[in-house]
């Protein structure tokens, strides 16, 4: 996490609201070959019964997390990352400026374990409707739309497992440290540049180009 302060200032409440909706981090542990790392999505309750926050999620069988789980629970890092932008400091306004990145991280920590596996399918379906929500008016998937033996055989594949949130760390870098005019007058200048939306706008074309290379 960043040091400074400044941009550390939202509560707990907020960063929790950002990764839930977020929804998508990297979970990372400390194994015996050194730190491991995996891609995953997750839905995130703000009450596991207990006071606190926990999340689920579900990783391949064969994943070197999902093994290392088999000994018991792990302590674990989840790193979600949110919108990032290159900021040039001609877009402030006033003199004696450098070059930053602002950019939105929250890193939630607790111990990971392994769930029965019949908790597996309520998981999946919580996870897809979570996502499938935010595509409305679509129709939304649901695990339903496939037959008995497919689904039983990706889920072989899979484990669910879950983290109880013991902290929450947040940065929410937003140029805090930069005079109102300034910081606003970059905002402006970063929407003239055709920056907002990028993400999905990269995704879409690598997804396109999917093997034309070569």
């Amino acid at each position: 996490m960043h040091p400074n302060p400044i941009y550390r200032q939202e509560g707990r409440a907020h960063a929790l609201a950002f990764a839930r909706t977020r929804g998508f981090g990297t979970l990372t542990i400390c194994g015996g070959a050194g730190v491991l790392a995996a891609h995953v999505p997750f839905v995130l309750h703000e009450d596991d019964g207990e006071g606190g926050a926990a999340l689920e999620a579900h990783l391949v069988r064969s994943n070197p997390i999902a093994r290392a789980l088999r000994d018991g629970p792990v302590e674990a890092l989840l790193a979600v990352v949110g919108p990032d932008a290159y900021i040039s400091p001609d877009w402030y306004g006033i003199e004696d400026q450098v070059p930053t990145w602002n950019y939105v991280a929250v890193h939630l920590r607790g111990k990971l374990r392994l769930r029965d596996p019949e908790e597996l399918r309520a998981h999946l379906d919580r996870l897809s409707a979570h996502f499938e929500t935010m595509l409305a008016p679509k129709p939304a998937w649901t695990a339903d739309k496939m037959s008995p033996p497919a689904l039983e055989k990706l889920m072989r594949a899979i484990l669910p497992v879950a983290m109880t949130v013991e902290s929450v760390d947040s940065t929410f870098k937003l140029n805090q440290n930069k005079t109102p005019a300034a910081r606003l007058g970059a905002a402006e200048a970063l929407a003239r540049g055709g920056t907002p939306g990028a993400e999905i706008a990269a995704l879409v074309a690598l997804m396109r180009g999917v093997g034309e290379e070569g």
